[in-house]
């Protein structure tokens, strides 16, 4: 970020602090300085791999800390409201453009439930405001919460309501980035395991005291650990097929290359040969008739080399169609242009919708891709050889023939008068 904005973010911390410091109501037990303090820090961390410009990174940390400054109104319903009223109050007093401003309200908006992110920043400013729900505090934030409302909202909770409240709010809320549906979810659904063991026992929000209860606990934490060990090795696998996939389409776009570079190559010295030969060679015969049976060998030599050459080189033409019964039965394959270059973009998006929600077929589709770019390789080569030796062997009959065309006498030599 440049100079200005990080003096524009000091100041913001610095007056958000004193707000929530000496502002708040002594009854704000969870939404402190010290919650809003985390969340700058997740969207901090969340900007960095997400790899955010300078200007997002600048709206989404102003966003994280007026966020929750509407709690010093003395109100907890519609706070949002009054954190962005606080938030363009500051603003208007710094050098920020009318677009950081936009993207701080949108941000802090973001945040009131149900969320509603509708950009990247958005969606990191949303999961950086629950990333408590992620964490190993999540039991002791939770109580604060409720003491909170206890006594900043005036409602009472039993536990097992609160309980029931956190267990219909977890199985209800999703993050939106892609770090905390990999990351945060999972943890986030063994805190969600561990308050439905506790309901069914009708037990605290506290760990279990009993023995008991704790091996169940253990044994849910296990579980879940099992099965992200096991979600992590199915994207392990498919990332080495993925790597597969792509190593050998490269090797084969690359023999491909070679191939037609070696067809160019043999097409351009049999076009000089053949120039040669009829711009001097061929004004030669009245003078030397045996060079006629030479020169046509090496003429049907390098025209031979030429057709094979363009013969391994010249594309195939195809339909460029399919049906909707192909796509259904999984006939058609899509990566490859000759099979759809016909079709309308709507047909051609929905097959490829209908493909990519479908592993097997796409992978199958990957697969006949591979298949029929070597099969094109192998004609490919095989045209190439013949040429090649066409070529050689040719070069050396013509080679040949012109050796002994030059020993034997000429016409001339023969019939010379005496």
């Amino acid at each position: 970020m440049s100079e200005n904005q990080l003096l524009v973010l000091k100041d913001a911390q610095a007056l958000v602090t004193d707000l929530l410091t000496n502002k708040l109501s002594k009854s704000i037990r969870f939404h402190t300085l010290q919650h809003t303090q985390e969340v700058a820090a997740a969207c901090e961390k969340l900007s960095q791999l997400h790899e955010l410009s300078d200007d997002d990174k600048f709206a989404v940390l102003l966003a994280a800390w007026f966020h929750d400054t509407g709690y010093t109104s003395g109100e907890a319903k519609d706070h949002e409201t009054a954190s962005k009223e606080l938030a363009n109050e500051f603003l208007n007093t710094q050098s920020v453009s009318e677009e950081i401003k936009t993207k701080v309200i949108n941000c802090i908006e973001a945040t009131r439930m149900p969320q509603s992110p509708n950009t990247t920043i958005e969606r990191i400013m949303c999961d950086a405001d629950l990333f408590h729900l992620s964490t190993d505090g999540f039991l002791e934030k939770s109580r604060l919460l409720r003491d909170e409302i206890k006594d900043f909202g005036g409602k009472q909770l039993s536990k097992k309501d609160w309980r029931n409240i956190n267990i219909r709010f977890l199985e209800g809320h999703k993050y939106f980035t892609n770090y905390g549906k990999e990351k945060l979810e999972p943890l986030k659904e063994l805190h969600l395991a561990e308050l439905k063991l506790l309901d069914k026992k009708n037990v605290d929000m506290k760990p279990a005291k009993k023995e008991k209860d704790k091996n169940k606990i253990e044994q849910v934490a296990e579980k879940a650990a099992a099965e992200k060990a096991k979600k992590e090795k199915e994207k392990q696998s498919e990332r080495g097929i993925a790597t597969v996939f792509r190593i050998v389409a490269q090797n084969q776009n690359n023999l491909s290359q070679m191939a037609d570079s070696k067809a160019n190559i043999l097409i351009s010295v049999n076009a000089i040969i053949l120039s040669i030969i009829i711009a001097q060679l061929s004004t030669r015969l009245d003078a030397n008739p045996n060079l006629l049976l030479p020169l046509l060998v090496l003429v049907i030599v390098c025209v031979s080399a030429i057709v094979f050459s363009i013969l391994a080189t010249r594309p195939n033409v195809t339909e460029g169609t399919f049906t909707e019964d192909d796509i259904r039965k999984k006939k058609t394959n899509l990566l490859f242009f000759g099979n759809f270059y016909k079709m309308s973009l709507p047909d051609y998006d929905w097959a490829m919708q209908e493909m990519l929600a479908d592993k097997d077929y796409l992978y199958s589709s990957i697969t006949k891709d591979n298949f029929f770019l070597g099969v094109v390789l192998a004609k490919k080569y095989k045209m190439l050889r013949y040429a090649y030796n066409i070529f050689m062997y040719g070069l050396i009959l013509a080679i040949l023939a012109f050796i002994v065309a030059m020993m034997m006498p000429s016409a001339t030599e023969v019939y010379t008068p005496g």
